[in-house]
């Protein structure tokens, strides 16, 4: 048995080759606990404060096990950091020859033969699509892997992108004239030969979720599951145990079917015409649900004026398509491959069309020119529990955010984990000295009206002790625009808002300004690293409770007032604690980091239950007067000096 506490000790292999390595108790202790579970074959779930180094905690036992382990992040950008940078480092410190791979979802590799289509079809809305797939081309000759993620000088959400990957749809698998030499095979193949695979939620559910009957490629050769970033698995495991159908998974269909219709039929101008029909019915169906994008129940579109029958129209177009399909499958591995996806469709559409089952949430979700028909299973826990049980192996799930105070009730609930053993380590940064929680008084109510105004007042004066160098997090896109234009002007700093520029470059500017005052929501409550002086200040504009017009959490909230539980104190409050302390974490991100937390939200004090989110943040000196925030960004104070 290896001493993984000497391991990751002062005298060990990581204070060689990590300039400044300090050893943190928490992290020892959490890596023992993690060998343990692994060793045993165990259920064992870990929060671990912000700073207690998680990674190398559970890397460490991991690479020693000598078993084949599966390691999920929550996403892609996580999942590389892991592989190309963490990984490496460890196996570099503990000298054992372990066989490491990634995995992503197939829409992350090259398709070489959807990229050979897409050049002799010279289907191109613009100009900078050609210089783009001229790009890839260049590109597509030197990649070894086909990540898409290598090619940084085209975005992430480029229109090209769907052209050049396959989906699990439009895939020809061993059919494809290219099988020897795809990306997405070759990778597949390194992972069911590596000892250790790093994957994410989004491809684990798949694969568990996979023709919805036991384990798909991923799951059976593993021992062992380390599940990171795991307070997102209940809301991923909604998405993949349920059933969707969107109007571009129809557009698509119709799509290649009249371009493999070219390619190994000669044009029958019969599946032209029902793959045109298609066409014309799914955007008569997008237009059928109103001009708003929007999502919600299906009662609120079921009785809408002509909803129906252009629901109808749909079924009939893709019957029409299947028709013409079949004689013609034939001729070539293109349109048999319709075939199956005209079939898989038609079965799922028929699902998503009509009404719901017992226990399961129907609702649909609008775009600019596409919609979204889904059934979401009401509850995952016994559907997740029993991929579980299925795998009598060590499941590690850990976080920084995954307890209520000190209880873990809320997220063993929602998975169906409550025999599992828990523990939770605090953070090792000194909160008490290193960061302040200010409350402004005085707030309006969070649902008045010039709510949003009065946030940008109260922060104006701490943006300026703190010389920018600040987060504003937002609980609604609405209200992130109206701060963006409240600030504009006003302030002697830099203003990146989120959706100027994709989220990595945004990040990029804000790190390099050292100045600047950075407007988000969402995704930058989460899985956002920035050390050092160019954060110091994080103002949160309302407790980050779920919107209640969500259809699912409405369906939710309704089946547990049915069942005489309460669900605001059982799911819509313990679900905000957690979003929150993930926002917090933002601040403190290295033992030298200082700064101050602003929560505009007066329901803090306001209600009873601001207590539970007061309880659940690091124990950080606190405040209400604004004298205090500006004496904490004088120079060589503390947060323990300036009370």
């Amino acid at each position: 048995m290896h001493d993984i506490h000497t391991i990751l000790s002062a005298d060990g292999p990581f204070a060689e080759l990590i300039p400044g390595y300090a050893p943190r108790v928490q992290q020892q202790e959490l890596a023992e606990a993690v060998a343990s579970a692994l060793e045993r074959h165990e259920v064992f779930i870990a929060e671990a404060g912000t700073g207690t180094g998680k990674t190398f905690a559970y890397l460490v036992p991991a690479l020693l096990s000598g078993q084949k382990v599966i390691i999920s992040t929550g996403t892609k950008n996580l999942q590389d950091q892991l592989f190309h940078k963490d990984l490496p480092l460890v196996r570099q410190a503990l000298g054992v020859p372990v066989e490491v791979a990634l995995l992503k979802g197939r829409a992350n590799y090259l398709c070489l033969h959807r990229m050979e289509l897409a050049m002799a079809e010279g289907r191109f809305r613009s100009r900078s699509e050609v210089a783009d797939l001229q790009l890839v081309r260049e590109w597509s000759g030197r990649t070894r892997s086909g990540d898409i993620a290598e090619l940084t000088d085209l975005a992430e959400d480029a229109p090209l992108w769907p052209q050049v990957t396959s989906t699990g749809d439009n895939c020809l698998g061993s059919e494809c004239g290219q099988y020897d030499d795809c990306h997405l095979m070759q990778a597949r193949r390194r992972a069911q030969e590596a000892d250790v695979l790093v994957v994410n939620h989004h491809l684990l559910f798949a694969d568990m979720a996979l023709k919805g009957e036991g384990f798909g490629e991923l799951l059976p050769g593993a021992n062992a599951f380390i599940l990171d970033e795991a307070h997102q698995l209940p809301e991923t495991a909604s998405n993949f145990f349920g059933t969707a159908v969107s109007g571009n998974q129809l557009l698509e269909l119709a799509g290649d079917s009249i371009a493999e219709d070219l390619r190994e039929a000669g044009e029958s101008g019969r599946l032209r015409s029902a793959a045109e029909h298609v066409q014309k019915t799914v955007k008569d169906l997008r237009l059928a649900f109103g001009v708003e994008q929007r999502r919600g129940a299906w009662r609120e579109v079921a009785q809408l004026p002509g909803f129906q029958a252009a629901l109808n129209e749909v079924d009939t177009a893709l019957k029409e398509l299947h028709a013409q399909l079949k004689p013609l499958a034939a001729r070539g591995k293109g349109l048999e491959s319709c075939l199956r996806r005209c079939e898989d469709l038609m079965a799922r559409y028929a699902q998503v069309s009509s009404a719901a089952a017992d226990g399961q949430v129907h609702w649909y979700e609008t775009h600019t020119r596409s919609f979204s028909l889904n059934l979401t299973p009401m509850d995952v826990a016994e559907l997740f529990q029993a991929q579980v049980s299925a795998r009598p192996c060590a499941w590690v799930f850990t976080s920084a955010t995954l307890a209520v105070g000190d209880s873990f009730e809320h997220f063993t609930h929602r998975l169906g984990l409550n025999e599992a053993k828990t523990h939770r380590w605090d953070s090792p940064f000194d909160f008490a000295r290193q960061a302040l929680l200010y409350v402004p008084p005085e707030m309006p109510d969070p649902n008045s009206y010039g709510y949003t105004a009065a946030v940008v007042e109260q922060a104006l004066p701490v943006l300026e002790a703190s010389r920018g160098r600040a987060f504003i997090l937002f609980t609604s896109h609405r209200a992130l625009q109206e701060a963006a234009g409240l600030l504009e002007g006003r302030i002697d700093y830099p203003l990146l808002v989120q959706g100027q520029m994709p989220r990595s470059r945004l990040l990029e500017q804000f790190r390099a300004l050292g100045n600047a005052v950075l407007l988000g929501t969402g995704s930058f409550w989460e899985g956002v690293d920035v050390r050092g002086e160019a954060l110091s200040c994080v103002i949160i504009d309302k407790l980050p409770f779920a919107s209640p017009g969500d259809p699912v959490l409405q369906a939710r909230i309704e089946a547990m007032r049915e069942q005489g539980g309460n669900p605001f104190m059982e799911y819509q409050l313990p679900q905000a604690v957690i979003t929150l302390k993930q926002g917090v974490g933002r601040l403190i991100r290295d033992v030298n980091d200082r700064g101050v937390l602003m929560l505009c939200d007066p329901r803090l004090g306001s209600k009873s239950y601001g207590r539970v989110f007061i309880d659940s943040l690091p124990p950080m000196s606190k405040t209400r007067k604004l004298e205090v925030v500006q004496r904490f960004f004088a120079p060589q104070t503390s947060a323990t000096d300036v009370q």
